[in-house]
């Protein structure tokens, strides 16, 4: 199955503390229906000095699972399901349910 949401996405968080959030998707790992978003659900972290590393308490990403995000639509930014067309080229893109704009380049 094609993914719907990617790596470079604007996605939109539906539930969870961070619903309403909107950010661009650092990494997904499908394996576990997860994804890494920008600036949604951070968590902070005690973490000792290392060489290359400050210690004391760090904020950073934690995963988020799939299905709490949606795809942001390219014309408002609401969140938008997503749909597959083959164009005339042959190329399958991905569609804004929402607005019918393409998502990929």
């Amino acid at each position: 199955m094609a993914a719907k949401i990617k790596k470079g996405d604007k996605v939109v968080v539906l539930a969870g503390r961070d619903k309403g959030r909107a950010g661009e998707v650092l990494k997904v790992i499908p394996t576990e229906d997860r994804a890494l978003v920008r600036g949604v659900n951070l968590v902070k972290r005690h973490t000792r000095q290392t060489a290359n590393q400050e210690g004391g308490i760090i904020s950073k990403e934690a995963t988020i699972h799939l299905s709490n995000l949606a795809i942001a639509d390219p014309k408002d930014g609401k969140a938008t399901r997503v749909a597959f067309k083959i164009l005339d080229d042959g190329r399958k893109v991905r569609v804004a349910k929402r607005s019918g704009d393409q998502i990929d380049g």
